[in-house]
C-alpha cells in the first residue's frame, strides 16, 4: 500500500516539477477571474431588473425577470461550457502518464518496485484522476460561489454536474492510458482522446446516419460504433438537463434511460483492462 501512494505522490511531484500543476490551475484561475468580472446583475427585490454579460448589455424590455429562473438559465447553459473547458484540460493535462512512465530508464525504475505492473498502472490512473477531479472542483465550485454571492442564490445541482464531467473524464483517460501503453506517445494519446469525445458528439445521430448509407454493413457498422464508443454528446445533455431539470438523459422516445453512463462506463472499464492486460504483457 505504501508503494502504491508512493506512486501516487511521484505523479503529483512530476507535474509540479514540469510546470503541468502550475499551469493548470493558473489557467483555471484565469478562467475564474474572467467570469467574476464578466458577469454583473442589478438584483432589486429577488428580481433581475438589469445584467451586463462579458461587456454587453442584457436587453430586459423595461421588465424585471424572477433571478431564480436566470441563474437556474444561466447555470445550466454554462454547465455545457465546464464540461468542455474540463474535459480538455483534463485530458491535455494527464494523457503524457503513461508515455513517460514507459520512457526509458523511467520504467526500469518502476518496474524495480515491489508493486505488480497492474498496481502500478492503476495507481498513474488514480493519481491523474486526482489531479483533473481537483481542477473540476476547483472550477466549478469557484464558479458556483461567485453565482452565489452576485446573487444570493443557491442551487446545489451545478456542483453536483461536476460529478457527470468527472465521469466523462475517468473514462477518456481510460482510453488515453490505453493509447499510451500501445504507442508510448504522448501527443497520439491526447489526439486519439479528442477524437473520440468528438466522434461520440457525431454518432449522436447514428440512426440518420445509418439510414442514409447503401450498404447494410455500412450501417452496422455505424450503430456498432455509437454502442462501443462513450456517449460524449448524451453525457453533455445529461449535465445541462440535471442542473436544470435534475433528470437523465433521455431516448427519442422520451422515456428516462441511464442507458448512455452504463455504455460510457463499459468502454472505460473495458480500456482499462486491455491496457492492463498489453502492459503486463510488454516487454521493455
Amino acid at each position: 500500500m505504501k508503494v502504491l501512494f508512493a506512486n501516487i505522490e511521484d505523479v503529483m511531484r512530476e507535474a509540479a516539477a514540469r510546470w503541468t500543476l502550475i499551469a493548470y490551475f493558473c489557467l483555471s484561475t484565469l478562467f475564474v477571474i474572467i467570469f467574476a468580472f464578466s458577469v454583473n446583475l442589478d438584483v432589486v427585490d429577488g428580481a433581475l431588473a438589469g445584467a451586463k454579460l462579458f461587456g454587453n448589455n442584457v436587453n430586459m424590455n423595461g421588465s424585471s425577470v424572477s433571478i431564480e429562473k436566470v441563474v437556474l438559465g444561466f447555470e445550466s447553459g454554462f454547465s455545457g461550457f465546464l464540461y468542455f473547458l474540463c474535459t480538455f484540460l483534463a485530458i491535455f493535462a494527464t494523457a503524457h502518464l503513461v508515455p513517460r512512465m514507459q520512457e526509458k530508464g523511467t520504467v526500469d525504475l518502476y518496474l524495480s518496485r515491489p508493486i505488480s505492473r497492474f498496481k502500478l498502472l492503476m495507481s498513474r490512473y488514480f493519481a491523474g484522476l486526482i489531479l483533473a477531479g481537483t481542477n473540476i472542483a476547483y472550477l466549478i465550485g469557484s464558479m458556483w460561489l461567485i453565482v452565489v454571492w452576485k446573487t444570493h442564490v443557491v442551487h446545489p445541482r451545478f456542483l453536483l454536474a461536476g460529478l457527470i464531467i468527472f465521469f466523462v473524464v475517468a473514462t477518456l483517460l481510460a482510453f488515453a492510458f490505453l493509447i499510451g501503453v500501445v504507442t508510448s506517445s504522448t501527443a497520439v494519446s491526447i489526439m486519439s482522446s479528442y477524437a473520440v469525445f468528438f466522434f461520440g458528439f457525431m454518432l449522436a445521430g447514428h440512426k440518420r446516419f445509418a439510414a442514409a448509407v447503401s450498404k447494410e454493413w455500412q450501417a452496422g457498422l455505424i450503430n456498432g460504433l455509437y454502442w462501443v464508443l462513450p456517449k460524449t454528446a448524451e453525457m453533455f445533455g445529461a449535465v445541462i438537463s440535471f442542473v436544470s431539470e435534475q433528470r437523465l438523459p433521455r431516448e427519442l422516445g422520451g422515456a428516462l434511460t441511464p442507458t448512455p453512463f452504463l455504455a460510457t462506463g463499459a468502454f472505460a472499464v473495458g480500456c482499462l483492462a486491455l491496457a492492463s492486460w498489453l502492459f503486463h504483457r510488454k516487454e521493455f
